[in-house]
């Protein structure tokens, strides 16, 4: 992440409000992902998720969060791209 004035806070961890930190479990081998989704609205992050679903096994979200004093709604999924959807 950068700051406005282009520093990287550099190892500093910071979870939305409402979301958990990332567990190892989600990431603890090759193919498996956390996807965190920035958008203006949640009409918009459902439809990056859905476009993401389409293409990989993706355990979903159903609810978006918003950070007080913060734009727009984050989303987090998780990917296994080692999967096709339905299998």
């Amino acid at each position: 992440m950068n700051t406005p004035g282009g520093e990287n806070w550099g190892g500093v961890r910071r979870v939305m409000p409402g979301m958990k930190p990332i567990s190892e479990v989600h990431v603890a081998e090759p193919g498996l992902a956390v996807v965190e989704v920035a958008a203006c609205d949640d009409e918009t992050a459902f439809a990056v998720q859905e476009l993401l679903a389409g293409r990989w096994a993706t355990a979903t979200a159903d609810t978006t969060s918003r950070a007080p004093g913060e734009p727009g709604v984050r989303l987090r999924c998780y990917l296994d791209v080692r999967q096709e959807p339905g299998s």
